[in-house]
């Protein structure tokens, strides 16, 4: 998974943060030179609960009758966070605000096809 981050960190200097949740481990890693960065323990926390939890509500109303799911960008005040399903897990990105995060959504995807 290591891999896949430094492809992802590689698509854009405005991606700040990359986190990949799968089969219970939890890696990340934050661009170092960024400033305005959450705390690791608060990134943990966000990924364990906040995002997993938004991913199941976000996914069960689309399957209602909104054709699915993809994925959840949320828009903090110091950046964009990218959440979409992967390997019964997710992957999670943040995004500088000075970057529009839907200009590099597609190679973020085409990068995790990769990894499917």
């Amino acid at each position: 998974m290591e891999q896949l981050m430094d492809i992802i960190f590689s698509l854009s200097l405005g991606i700040r943060y990359v986190a990949i949740y799968t089969n219970g481990k939890l890696i990340s890693s934050v661009r170092q030179e960024l400033q305005n960065t959450s705390s690791s323990e608060s990134d943990k926390y966000e990924e364990l609960i906040v995002n997993p939890t938004l991913l199941k509500l976000v996914t069960q109303r689309g399957n209602i009758d909104c054709g699915g799911a993809e994925f959840v960008l949320v828009r903090y005040g110091n950046f964009y966070e990218f959440v979409k399903p992967f390997r019964d897990g997710h992957v999670s990105i943040g995004i500088q605000l000075n970057e529009n995060p839907l200009n590099i959504i597609s190679s973020i995807e085409e990068s995790l096809q990769k990894f499917k």
